[in-house]
């Protein structure tokens, strides 16, 4: 028995002391990769400082870019999208990191549909933001909600599982040629899509991540943040109730939603999109110049009235 529990503590401190080990290197590995996120993560958390930041998943980081907007609102601005980021729960994370060493004067939120419609696996991604674990209580709360807070906690190695094949890869291969402020432009895409199907409008609600909606707003407010609320252009037609939840929301905390799919920008511009979620660098920079002037219109115009809650751009591309 005395041997069996020699045997047992030795496996146990062996397994912690390689757990200990390992971490410490994925923590340098995660620290010096340039993969898509790696960088972008890290000056979230370390330095970013702008005046402007820019939220969501791969729709904003591929779709804003910064030194078009910063040139028209003359302000600093950053993109902070994370691709393949998802929903809510990823940007209430990302939020409160930033908070954590910066209040800037405005957020931009890109949202779409994950964000209130009821999917499996929602928590899965924000294990891309598991290195951080701890340095905001506020973000800890989703890893909370999810369960895996206590994983992370005690599993150095598992906090870098989610992104650790691509931050091993950007110590090899730079992913961040031609960044913009955090954009990285997508090229032209061989093929274009060709065929306009329909988004149907999703009734499956997820009352959770309505609810991470609404504190979301709460931190920004409480800081006296500018929040705006945009969705950006896809190559499907949107049902005119689509984002009736979203806008709901918007709403009753009287936040601007800019809403450019169900008005159906480029629809008629197929050669914009790289496939139907995503445009290319074409049409992320003639997109970025129409969200700019309505931007700056909209700050400029001092009426904050539920009237304005969704602002429609009715004009051609500057410069088309």
């Amino acid at each position: 028995m005395k041997r069996l529990f020699t045997s047992l503590l030795f496996i146990t401190i062996a397994l912690a002391a390689t757990d200990w080990a390992g971490g410490r290197v994925m923590r340098w590995v995660n620290q010096n990769t340039n993969d898509i996120t790696g960088p972008k993560l890290r000056y979230m958390t370390e330095g970013i400082s702008e005046d402007v930041v820019m939220l969501g998943a791969s729709r904003c980081s591929r779709h804003y870019v910064p030194s078009i907007l910063s040139d028209s609102l003359e302000m600093s601005v950053y993109n902070a999208g994370i691709d393949a980021s998802e929903n809510i729960y990823s940007h209430y994370i990302a939020l409160n990191l930033i908070l954590s060493r910066h209040t800037p004067k405005m957020i931009c939120l890109e949202l779409m549909s994950d964000d209130y419609s009821r999917r499996p696996h929602s928590f899965a991604p924000t294990s891309f933001f598991a290195p951080y674990i701890g340095t905001s209580n506020a973000a800890d709360s989703i890893f909370m909600e999810a369960g895996s807070y206590w994983p992370y906690i005690l599993c150095h190695l598992y906090r870098y599982n989610a992104k650790a094949i691509s931050n091993i890869g950007g110590l090899f291969i730079n992913k961040q040629q031609g960044n913009d402020h955090g954009y990285l432009p997508i090229p032209q895409p061989a093929v274009s899509p060709n065929k306009l199907n329909t988004a149907h409008t999703i009734h499956n609600i997820d009352t959770l991540k309505l609810h991470y909606l609404r504190r979301f707003i709460h931190q920004c407010q409480s800081r006296h943040i500018k929040l705006v609320f945009t969705v950006s252009p896809l190559y499907t037609h949107a049902e005119a109730d689509y984002y009736d939840v979203l806008k709901n929301v918007a709403r009753d905390h009287n936040i601007p939603f800019f809403d450019y799919h169900s008005q159906g920008l480029y629809t008629d511009h197929p050669e914009y999109f790289k496939d139907y979620l995503h445009l290319w660098d074409k049409g992320a920079c003639q997109f970025s110049s129409i969200f700019a002037h309505d931007l700056k219109r909209h700050l400029s115009s001092h009426k904050h009235t539920t009237n304005d809650i969704c602002i429609r751009h009715c004009g051609p591309a500057p410069g088309q």
